[in-house]
């Protein structure tokens, strides 16, 4: 619960630092016309309405689970993430249409300065958001807050390609700024490949070695544990479940279970954001 609500906290201060940073990177394209920073407006704009989503990921994933969702609704978070690459692929699309349009039917860049200014506020905003989510998306151990923050970086640095196009432009090369437009929506697909391959793995039940690797280390490390076989995890939202058979070294099923418990409280010590971890003990063949 303390998890979700930080996490709904993240998502709402940095859904309206987004906001505030896509209304005056708006103004400044209506007095420039600038089709490179309308791509980053749109851009930051899909961006904030990402924290939508996830927002309402975080709220389901209190609901306790049920005779339905035994395991609950934390998968909420991964769907969230599947809309989340629809809208910023939208949001790619639409900024490469509009550069294409640019190419086809000139217009001159008015006060292009402006578009500094504009391509400072963008990496400013992009880079606070990138710093909060991924601190409190670590903190509670969520895949997609950290992505999201990652995600928000890399943004801050395509806000200021638009600075790049200004300075094109005010050295007399017009053309700067539909290429720079261009060059943007590109780089957002190129970039969204990252994020559709972290979704895919959380569905397909992926994991990160290294996480195994802790869990297996805490249970080997267990007094009267002789061997860890069938070690699973599995991520729920962005809280861990996992089960594991453990070969014990124990003269009865009492102390064999009593083993059992110690091996899963050092797995909750060394992983946090571990929910539910089931150990089963199997007697050590050499103990019979």
């Amino acid at each position: 619960m303390e998890a979700s609500t930080a996490g709904v906290r993240a998502l709402k201060t940095s859904l309206f630092i987004l906001l505030g940073t896509t209304v005056l990177q708006a103004v400044i394209v209506a007095f420039t016309g600038s089709i490179a920073l309308l791509a980053d407006t749109v851009h930051n704009f899909a961006d904030a309405l990402t924290a939508v989503p996830l927002w309402i990921a975080f709220i389901l994933g209190r609901r306790v689970a049920n005779r339905r969702y035994t395991y609950g609704y934390g998968r909420a978070e991964d769907l969230a993430g599947m809309f989340i690459v629809f809208v910023v692929a939208l949001s790619a699309v639409v900024a490469g249409w509009q550069a294409i349009d640019r190419f086809i039917t000139p217009r001159p860049i008015e006060n292009p300065w402006l578009l500094v200014a504009a391509g400072l506020i963008g990496f400013a905003g992009n880079e606070a958001v990138a710093i909060y989510r991924i601190r409190v998306g670590q903190r509670i151990g969520s895949a997609a807050l950290v992505a999201d923050g990652v995600h928000a970086r890399l943004d801050g640095f395509t806000s200021l390609s638009v600075v790049l196009g200004a300075v094109g432009v005010m050295l007399g090369f017009p053309i700067a700024d539909p290429i720079i437009g261009l060059l943007i929506s590109v780089s957002i697909m190129v970039l969204l490949w990252g994020t559709v391959r972290s979704v895919g793995a959380r569905l397909m039940d992926a994991i990160d070695p290294t996480l195994v690797t802790r869990a297996e280390q805490a249970l080997e490390h267990t007094s009267g544990v002789e061997v860890v076989r069938d070690l699973r995890l599995r991520w729920v939202g962005h809280r861990l479940t996992g089960s594991a058979t453990v070969e014990v070294a124990a003269a009865s099923l009492h102390d064999a279970e009593h083993i059992a418990e110690h091996a899963a409280e050092h797995v909750h010590e060394a992983m946090g954001n571990v929910d539910a971890f089931t150990v089963t003990p199997v007697v050590h063949p050499h103990e019979h």
